[in-house]
């Protein structure tokens, strides 16, 4: 029985997320031969080309993403087959008109948004009156999801009035990665883990996601952002959901969202009166990382405010006033231009009650679950050092299980991959709900209102370092220090 056809609609497909991650995504899909049989690339631009043209500036980029184990002359022209080029004004309602004679009326049109989504309302306008929308059309959008809650309200309930909540898939592409898919694995299906994911046996949690990358060419848009917006809300709320709700009755996208939900609602809110101890600000200054001077923020090229104090990393004490979490502190932080691309959770358990190895100090017990590099979980744990001499002498040992090494494939599909999957599957249960997202700008809104009333101001470090020195100091007031 041969698939349902299927549009897929790219608006942006000339912009960076496109050639970097969208239609290298779908060209690997292509390479494993996941993609449906009746799958048709639409790309949208505004740029007056053709498809051969624009195939032609894709190529380069592409090779290069899939590399020579993957990239073929045979698989590019089987792809390239798939593609379309229709070149529309996203704010001219009449060029719709040539996307509606594009598309199939018989197939799925999916539209992907790769846009600002200050463009969301306009084009969802544009599609309707051009009779491009049907009962069976979905919409992929990109985040950020509004620039604040009431921002991000107002973007779902327009696009909303076009699409169904079943039919809308927002992306944060963390939940796509194969790490993230393993931390459900491991907590719901592991019962050792189970039972002792909670506050009897967790001291604290860690989430680091560490970007080497600085903001060169996008200041003007970071600058009215900030590293909080441009990551915590997404991101890094998303790794603190699926690490701390309870496990959902099925593993279908309504249930998983419910508890997510859950989560976010139980964040203690960081006010006037708590957020000088709960939360470091920083900004970057020049530097130098392998070997390669790095400029400073203030210094960009197109820096045009000299004056900003827009945070480049934060680092934030967090708590979750449930049963589960009571008392347990999760520590997050983020940053740009640091000293190592890492993401990575770090379960911290509690010492034993009495240590009867009087020879060796009472270390707790790590699990680290590393999204990248080398995605994997490592548990850091203590046992007797090998000999007969060493009597009951106790070493460090990691148990290391490395994804790649481990599942005898190639390559880590990138989280692209899967989602675009979902999407043609329509599967939700690895995309943000409404509320999840309502939710979270709310929290992030309340803690960014309460650093601007007390005048929070960032904390320099030299690029290519961890952070700022006073994110050490937020989590060593409390004996504990970042795990490096």
């Amino acid at each position: 029985m041969q698939s349902k056809p299927i549009d897929l609609v790219l608006f942006g497909a000339g912009g960076d997320l496109a050639r970097r991650k969208l239609l290298p995504a779908l060209m690997h899909l292509e390479f494993d031969e996941l993609l449906p049989e009746k799958l048709r690339i639409l790309a949208l631009s505004r740029e007056e080309t053709n498809v051969e043209n624009f195939m032609a500036g894709q190529k380069a980029t592409l090779q290069a993403y899939l590399g020579e184990q993957r990239w073929s002359k045979a698989l590019w022209e089987i792809f390239c087959q798939r593609v379309h080029y229709v070149r529309v004004e996203f704010t001219e309602v009449d060029q719709y008109e040539v996307l509606h004679q594009e598309l199939d009326s018989a197939s799925t049109s999916v539209f992907y948004f790769a846009t600002p989504p200050s463009l969301f309302q306009g084009i969802c306008e544009n599609l309707s009156a051009a009779r491009c929308l049907s009962q069976n059309s979905r919409v992929v959008l990109e985040k950020p999801i509004g620039r604040n809650f009431d921002n991000c309200k107002e973007v779902n309930q327009t696009v909303g009035e076009f699409f169904d909540e079943e039919r809308i898939y927002r992306i944060d592409h963390y939940l796509g990665k194969e790490t993230v898919q393993n931390l459900l694995a491991l907590r719901f299906a592991n019962r050792f883990i189970n039972a002792q994911w909670d506050n009897t046996c967790i001291d604290h949690v860690q989430i680091t996601v560490a970007e080497t990358v600085g903001i060169d060419g996008r200041f003007s848009y970071y600058d009215q952002v900030g590293q909080l917006r441009d990551m915590l809300q997404n991101h890094l709320m998303q790794l603190l959901c699926l690490v701390a709700m309870e496990p959902p009755n099925t593993m279908t996208a309504a249930d998983i969202r419910d508890e997510k939900v859950k989560v976010v609602r139980a964040l203690r809110v960081i006010d006037e009166t708590s957020v000088a101890d709960h939360v470091v600000r920083g900004q970057y200054t020049s530097g130098w990382y392998q070997a390669e001077e790095l400029t400073g923020y203030l210094e960009l090229e197109d820096a045009d405010n000299p004056q900003s104090d827009t945070e480049t990393f934060v680092a934030v004490k967090a708590f979750i006033d449930n049963w589960r979490w009571a008392g347990v502190p999760f520590y997050v932080r983020t940053g740009k231009r640091m000293g190592e691309k890492v993401t990575e959770i770090v379960i911290t358990y509690k010492t034993l009650a009495h240590n009867i190895f009087a020879s060796h100090e009472n270390a707790p017990n790590r699990l680290v679950i590393r999204l990248q590099p080398n995605e994997g979980i490592e548990m850091h744990m203590l046992s007797k050092q090998h000999g007969i001499e060493a009597g009951t002498a106790l070493t460090p040992q990691t148990l290391d299980l490395n994804f790649l090494s481990a599942s005898g494939i190639d390559r880590i599909p990138d989280a692209y991959e899967r989602l675009f999957l979902d999407v043609f599957r329509a599967d939700q249960s690895l995309f943000v709900g409404r509320e999840e997202v309502e939710q979270s700008w709310l929290w992030c809104d309340r803690l960014i209102s309460a650093w601007e009333h007390n005048r929070l101001k960032v904390k320099p470090y030299a690029a290519g370092t961890k952070g700022p020195a006073q994110s050490d100091l937020l989590i060593g007031r409390d004996g504990r220090s970042w795990h490096e």
